[in-house]
């Protein structure tokens, strides 16, 4: 079986949570229409990765002004609960087209927001969401830790998919509680552009012989509103030059990685490398030694079939 799939490395109308909807339908329709089964977008995409921003915090106070900029993040975040979800779930179907979408999310029942990576289906739409487990260095303050239920995984008419976000994968048991499910499309949304991160990409088809989806964002300085400038007067024009790639389950680059631009990246996917890249090396098969070996994962949910 082979998978067209498409990487979206672009940028959000930041802090606007209807127009980087639209957004995502107008590149949805585009790329459906090439053929894409799977469109994967950055971290936090909706309503955008605030890059630069202190929210006003350091350590034994907080500002006003931060917690102003909190709330008009949170009120652009996605409730799961709303029709933005529902927007989603029909913009997949009427494309009949796989979604992986980063979010931050908010939920009804409480004032915190999580970074999320939603699944949706064309034919069941919203599978389940990843939500990061944790949140790295000062992503603390905006972004709540998730628990072992958000470790999922889903097994689909394109394939095994699963991911994680950003510096989650380079924590070296939630990548095998990725594994452990037989993943075969990895999926790992991020706002990490370092040329390093290509190394860690590879290293993850490698070491869990899958297919690697690294998406990231292209974002500059000037495209943050007005409003925003002068939070980010430190920061360099290009903030996030991107690094989007995709990698085979034997390590080598497929597309990418893309720098200095927008883009999408498109590759087919031929599944069959997933079963031959193993004659070597089988991470939870023949190289993993479960007589010495064992992990257990709090909460992780089974596997979900479509």
């Amino acid at each position: 079986m082979k998978v067209k799939v498409g990487l979206v490395q672009d940028s959000p109308v930041f802090f606007d949570k209807e127009k980087t909807i639209q957004k995502v339908e107008e590149i949805t329709q585009k790329y459906a229409k090439e053929g894409c089964e799977l469109l994967v977008f950055p971290e936090s995409f909706i309503p955008g990765y605030p890059r630069g921003f202190s929210f006003g915090a350091t350590i034994g106070s907080r500002t006003n002004e931060g917690r102003v900029l909190y709330s008009e993040y949170f009120i652009n975040s996605i409730d799961l609960a709303s029709k933005d979800l529902q927007r989603l779930e029909k913009l997949s179907k009427s494309q009949n087209i796989y979604l992986v979408i980063g979010i931050t999310e908010k939920q009804s029942v409480n004032g915190s927001l999580y970074c999320s990576m939603l699944y949706i289906s064309p034919t069941q739409g919203l599978l389940g969401v990843h939500r990061k487990i944790k949140p790295t260095g000062t992503e603390r303050i905006i972004w709540a830790e998730a628990s072992g239920e958000s470790l999922v995984t889903f097994n689909t008419k394109i394939g095994k998919l699963g991911g994680l976000i950003c510096w989650e994968n380079y924590m070296p048991l939630a990548r095998m509680a990725m594994y452990q499910k037989g993943v075969e499309i990895y999926i790992a949304p991020t706002a990490d552009s370092r040329e390093e991160w290509t190394s860690t990409m590879k290293h993850i088809a490698l070491e869990g012989r899958c297919f690697v989806l690294g998406c990231n964002q292209y974002y500059t300085k000037s495209m943050y509103p007005k409003e925003y400038q002068h939070l980010v007067t430190d920061e360099p024009e290009n903030m996030c030059p991107g690094g989007s790639i995709i990698v085979s389950p034997l390590g080598k680059v497929i597309a990418g990685p893309l720098y200095g631009k927008s883009g999408v990246l498109i590759a087919e996917l031929d599944m069959d490398e997933i079963n031959r890249s193993k004659l070597d090396f089988d991470v939870i098969g023949h190289y993993a030694r479960n007589d010495i070996f064992k992990l257990d994962i709090e909460n992780q949910p089974e596997i979900k079939k479509e």
